[in-house]
């Protein structure tokens, strides 16, 4: 039906007589003359209808309206002196048609095409139409090439491509699962996979040595912009390795997606350890395009003044006290910004944000108060103040002042301006702890998950039981993740058992891994690469949903279908399921 995409013409096609097809971007009538600009996957191109020329084209043209499709024939031309248009790839030719067909029409458009002021809940309920915007198909494009890149580097590496079932039994990783009732064997269910941890470590037991799948995920937790109910991962395997080798492996993978995207990298990336990274940057995912780094003071109030912060100094292992030297910022800001950065880490569980000032007559804060001039002195020392710096605090248990004043590292950064939108600082964050424990819970839980090999797994103090673990962060994103598997029974056995796993549930729940473990399991390990959010940074886009053809809403809801949805009665009967409904709510229970 067509000869050329529109972009595949230019100068060197004049005279070519061709067939195009595709959408009406436009048209406009100049005094009987109709120009039309043309659209299909490539871009944009004109096409000209004057009824001197062929009158019954240019009867058919006369009825064209926006986003008709056509199929129009016709000769490549120079366009006239001065009415080229530079803003298109095709902008020096237009296309004389001497045959125009109608395929189909169109209705009026919910949107303009386009128009950056239509709301996202348009766009995802004609998410077909959204499509057809130049910068969406680039979009797909990119995404295209980089999962081509990854195959392709990982066949070069001797990686088998498998794919695990969609469909299998529900295990507990963290996240909730979304379960599928069968209608065969009524009151059980399947699972839709988190991840193909548990196959994928199976594979290794069979001698598959390295396997990769760019797999579909699943996960019934709350959503956010960069997190969706199903989502796409780079999920890679490989047996008799160590933590060296998979993490090259990992670095030459984005190294291959981003250069295919069209953006070269530099490795090794550097390395951090959590502690060092909880210590620094208040989080394990750092964003190391500025500095900013939190300092630890808590040993400077020691026995101070004020009784608040004396009891917190009392308890080093389970409280902070950082400073925040923001260079210059005592110039920079306001009062007012200082109240709004108080209000912000409010948020988060911050009782206050208390602040000194280095002014040219010498330091300024009701702070100061309580502390003695050796611990002044030496805060001065550490902390390398200058003239025109401020310094922000944060005190109490330690998990919610890492997460409040990280917080503050990076919304001081982003008020003044001090990150580079176009630099990327890849960094790897290594030796996560094996455990945590939540508080309110009477268990400790995984860290990662279960799965992951401990490095000193007769450590007393559970805390300092690290793990080989490690996840890849690129701009204070996580990219992904691994570690080194447990490939050994009694090991995972006694995991299962700090865990508060009993032996039966966990025969119970792994018993066909544990089976498997008995039967010559190699030493493995992989990573798992966020496929759509790899793709929003390289894309640069603000959400996963823009990236995805057809996502669903923050609230796990796809406009376009109206998924999810109630099924016939029929349905539930043959499933041997009967919805209960609370008496405030037809919302199913």
């Amino acid at each position: 039906m067509r000869t050329h995409y529109c972009t595949d013409l230019n100068e060197k096609s004049v005279g070519e007589e061709v067939t195009l097809a595709g959408w009406v971007n436009s048209y406009r009538d100049h005094g009987g003359v109709i120009f039309i600009d043309l659209r299909d996957k490539s871009g944009l191109i004109q096409l000209v209808c004057d009824p001197a020329d062929n009158e019954q084209a240019h009867k058919v043209a006369s009825q064209i309206r926006d986003e008709f499709v056509v199929i129009a024939k016709g000769k490549v031309r120079l366009r006239g002196e001065g009415l080229e248009n530079p803003r298109l790839e095709t902008g020096k030719i237009e296309v004389v048609i001497d045959d125009l067909e109608i395929e189909n029409r169109s209705e009026p458009m919910p949107f303009t095409l386009g128009d950056p002021n239509v709301g996202e809940d348009i766009r995802l309920r004609y998410r077909y139409l959204d499509l057809r915007q130049k910068q969406m198909y680039d979009t797909f494009r990119l995404r295209s090439k980089a999962a081509i890149a990854a195959r392709n580097l990982l066949d070069s590496l001797g990686f088998l491509e498998v794919e695990t079932p969609i469909l299998t039994k529900s295990t507990p990783e963290g996240a909730r699962d979304y379960l599928v009732p069968s209608r065969v064997h009524n009151g059980e269910f399947y699972a839709l996979p988190q991840s193909p941890q548990l196959f994928k470590q199976l594979l290794m037991v069979a001698g598959f040595d390295r396997y990769f799948q760019i797999a579909k995920c699943f996960r019934d937790e709350d959503l956010r912009a960069d997190r969706q109910p199903e989502f796409t991962q780079i999920d890679v395997e490989m047996s008799f390795c160590d933590q060296e080798d998979v993490m090259k492996v990992a670095e030459d993978l984005l190294a291959a997606i981003f250069s295919a995207c069209g953006r070269e990298i530099s490795t090794p990336f550097n390395r951090i350890t959590y502690r060092e990274s909880m210590e620094k940057y208040g989080n394990d995912r750092p964003d190391l395009r500025f500095g900013l780094e939190l300092v630890d003071v808590i040993d400077l109030f020691e026995g101070c003044d004020s009784p608040i912060f004396a009891e917190i100094a009392q308890y080093k292992k389970l409280n902070r006290i950082k400073a925040l030297k923001v260079p210059g910022g005592d110039n920079a800001f306001s009062r007012k910004t200082i109240k709004e950065l108080e209000s912000f880490v409010s948020k988060f569980g911050a009782k206050g944000l208390a602040y000194i000032q280095v002014k040219e007559e010498g330091l300024k804060g009701p702070i100061l108060k309580f502390l003695s001039e050796e611990a002044i002195e030496t805060m001065k020392s550490r902390l390398d103040l200058q003239v025109g710096d401020i310094v922000f605090f944060g005190a109490g248990e330690r998990k919610i002042v890492w997460d409040y004043m990280g917080r503050l590292r990076v919304e001081v950064a982003k008020r003044l301006n001090m990150i580079d939108e176009e630099r990327l600082e890849f960094v790897w964050v290594v030796d996560f702890p094996m455990f945590e424990l939540e508080e309110g819970e009477l268990h400790l839980k995984a860290l990662h998950h279960p799965f992951t090999m401990p490095k000193n797994i007769d450590e007393e103090d559970i805390e300092a039981i690290d793990s080989i673990a490690y996840d890849v962060v690129l701009n204070g994103i996580e990219l992904g993740g691994g570690s080194i598997r447990i490939h050994k029974l009694d090991i995972q056995r006694k995991v299962f058992k700090m865990l508060g796993i009993s032996e039966e549930e966990a025969d119970e729940k792994f018993g066909f891994l544990l089976d498997a473990l008995k039967f010559g399991a190699p030493p493995h390990g992989g990573f798992a690469l966020g496929f759509d959010r790899l793709m929003m940074l390289l894309g640069k886009k603000e959400s996963i949903r823009d990236v995805i053809a057809f996502p669903k809403t923050q609230s796990a809801t796809c406009l376009l279908t109206h998924a999810p949805g109630p099924v016939d009665e029929e349905q539930l009967k043959e499933l041997g399921i009967r919805i209960r409904r609370t008496p405030k709510s037809d919302a199913p229970k």
